[in-house]
Order: structure tokens, then C-alpha cells, then sequence
């Protein structure tokens, strides 16, 4: 060290070096035992939240519908059928007609099976104390494992979209945060008769389908579809020799070669909030897809869309030319989020089963749709 013309050396020896690394070493593993601690106690806690809410519907299913069957049968047969509309509208507009049907059977096996065994036994348990209600306990008992069928079928669906959205390289929590993000309506709370309390399977089974339907409605809306039809790709993402200058650029999409006019289509569902002429780009049309993901599409001969329309996955946005700086017909496509543009290559090349789960999530928003 050089201080008012004097040189002082400062000198660390082996053995302060040796303590120094062991201590950062120390102190990695210090932190690594704690975030396993905290990941242990996250799953300890949650396990504990699935037990008791277990523990709660033993015993509203055990004694308080035992109390509540002698209090008054027809008050519980109303609750039931309150309760029955309850699933039926779930069903339609969360499942499906047809996968209500196979859950249907489903739950009827699985009946036969015992694997409700304590639905059952509080059905067996209330028949014997209140004989003239047998018939509707055995409903309940149905009712209840009709849920727990759904809450599991719900559960794999949305693991799926899960898996599917990660492989786009998004976050499934940013997607379903908003995807559900825009909810609104009057509270009308669930209400059957005087002695009315839904189990919390049932509040189990809400939050699950609310979970795998945010997940399906923003994988729907993720681009995966082809922009062109029959396309040759003349140039990747990424940076490459600018066509017109020479010098490096960054190339912000793919570009697809085809025929004047053929058609340009829409890789998702969504809205239309560009349609005009873009600096360098020339005719350009922009599609909005939900979850801060838009697609471009420019150097169009064409535009067959107005800003504001609504266009579902393969619908025609007009015609590939070759308008503002091109050198030639072709379609250069885009795909941004949150205005970064990003590789379209992992959107256009989606396995099969990305795509499958895709499809059945969008057949289910169209069925909710209609």
C-alpha cells in the first residue's frame, strides 16, 4: 500500500486465508440448512392444513349432520338439492358434459370400492339413528365423493397446465395471477335451509377448479399456432448481418417465406389492438393475448382485421407482401411479452402434448363460452 511516499505491505497468511474460506463455507451451509428447514416446515404446515381441513369434514359430516338429519329431514333434503344445483353448474361450466359423465362413473366405482369409507360410514351411521332419512344419506355420502373425484381430476388438469405453460418458458403463478386477476359480480352467498353448511370439500373443490380454470384459460392464450401457411423459414431470431446495411443487428422474429397474398394467421385466440402501418415494418397487424403476450405479424400486402376485433387461433389476418423494409415477400413474425421480444422457436415448436392440453383447454373455454 502506497501512503505519502511510503510502501507498507500487508501480509495474509495461510492460515487466515484457510479461516476466511471456512468460514464462507460455513456460512453456505448455514443457509443451506435453513432454507431445507423452511422448505420442511412450508410441507409440514401444509400437511397439517390438509389434516384439519380432513378433520373438519369428519366431523361436519359425522355429528353435526347426524344432529342435522334429526332436526329436520325436509331441511336437509332441500340442502341436498340446493347443493346438487351447486355441482351440476360446477360441472358444466368447469368440466364438461362428457367429463361429468365419466366422473360420474368414476364416482359410482369408486363407491362400490369403499373409498369414500368415512362419507359412508357417517351414511351408515345416520340411517340407523334416523331410518326414515337413509335414502338421502346415501346421497350425501354420493355427493360428497362425487367431490373429492372432481377435486382430483381438477388437480391433475391443472398440474398438466402447469407443466405446459413452464415448457412456453413462462411462470404458471404470473399466468394464473392474471388470468384470474379480473373478476368482479355481486356476493350472493351459497344458502340453503336454516341448518344450510357446506362441507369443505366443497370449498376444497372451488379453489381447486378456480386454480386449473385461471391456468387453461392462460394456456389457451399462449401462441402456438403457425402464422403462415406451408411457411420456409429465411431467418431466425437473434442477431444476424442486417440485409441493408451490412452490420450486425438484432433480428427481434422469424421470418417466413411465401406467396403474394397467401394467407397470415392468428397463432392464438385474442384481440386485435394494432392494425396499420409500423416504421419498418410496413403493414403490421399486433394481437393482444392476455398475460402481457402479443404476436406481430409485418410486411403485409393486407390487413383483414380492425383494432378491437376478436380473433380466435388459425383466423386470417390478411395477406403476406413484402411492405416497409423488406427485401422481399415474407412474413416476419413476433413474439413479445411484456414488450421484450422473445424467441418465437419454443412457441412454434411445442411438443404434441403441450398442444393436446392446449387443445382441451380451449375446447372447454369455447364449450363455457357457448
Amino acid at each position: 500500500m502506497r501512503s505519502q511516499g511510503q510502501i507498507k505491505f500487508v501480509k495474509v497468511s495461510a492460515r487466515l486465508q484457510m479461516t476466511v474460506a471456512g468460514a464462507v463455507v460455513a456460512a453456505l451451509l448455514l443457509w443451506l440448512v435453513v432454507t431445507l428447514a423452511m422448505l420442511v416446515s412450508q410441507y409440514s404446515i401444509s400437511m397439517e392444513r390438509m389434516a384439519l381441513v380432513q378433520r373438519q369434514a369428519e366431523i361436519e359430516s359425522s355429528a353435526s349432520r347426524v344432529k342435522a338429519y334429526r332436526s329436520s329431514v325436509e331441511d336437509v333434503a332441500k340442502d341436498l338439492e340446493k347443493r346438487q344445483a351447486f355441482l351440476e353448474d360446477i360441472v358444466t361450466s368447469y368440466i364438461g358434459e362428457q367429463a361429468a359423465g365419466e366422473d360420474a362413473s368414476a364416482v359410482v366405482g369408486a363407491m362400490d370400492k369403499g373409498s369414500s369409507d368415512e362419507a359412508a360410514q357417517t351414511a351408515r351411521k345416520i340411517s340407523a339413528m334416523v331410518p326414515e332419512a337413509a335414502g338421502l344419506a346415501r346421497m350425501e355420502a354420493r355427493q360428497i365423493a362425487f367431490v373429492e373425484q372432481l377435486t382430483r381430476a381438477a388437480t391433475v388438469r391443472a398440474r398438466n397446465a402447469e407443466q405446459a405453460i413452464r415448457k412456453f418458458g413462462l411462470n404458471p403463478e404470473t399466468v394464473a395471477r392474471a388470468s384470474a386477476s379480473a373478476q368482479g359480480g355481486p356476493f350472493i352467498p351459497f344458502k340453503g335451509s336454516g341448518n344450510a353448511r357446506l362441507d369443505p370439500r366443497f370449498t376444497t373443490l372451488g379453489q381447486t377448479l378456480a386454480r386449473m380454470d385461471a391456468l387453461e384459460r392462460g394456456l389457451v392464450a399462449i401462441p402456438s399456432g403457425t402464422p403462415a401457411v406451408a411457411p420456409a423459414i429465411t431467418s431466425g431470431f437473434g442477431y444476424r448481418r442486417d440485409p441493408f446495411t451490412g452490420a450486425a443487428a438484432l433480428h427481434s422474429g422469424i421470418d417466413f417465406k411465401g406467396a403474394p397474398g397467401s394467407p397470415i394467421l392468428a397463432a392464438a385466440q385474442g384481440k386485435i389492438v394494432f392494425a396499420g402501418v409500423k416504421s419498418g415494418y410496413g403493414n403490421c397487424v399486433e394481437v393482444a393475448h392476455g398475460n402481457g403476450l402479443v404476436t406481430r405479424y409485418a410486411h403485409m400486402s393486407s390487413i383483414g382485421v380492425r383494432v378491437g376485433q376478436k380473433v380466435d387461433k388459425g383466423e386470417r389476418l390478411g395477406g403476406m407482401g413484402s411492405t416497409g423494409r423488406s427485401t422481399g415477400t415474407h412474413l416476419h413474425f413476433e413474439v413479445r411479452h411484456n414488450d421484450r421480444a422473445m424467441n418465437p422457436r419454443p412457441f412454434l415448436e411445442a411438443n404434441r402434448d403441450v398442444l393436446k392440453i392446449q387443445a382441451v383447454a380451449e375446447q372447454r373455454t369455447d364449450d363455457a363460452a357457448r
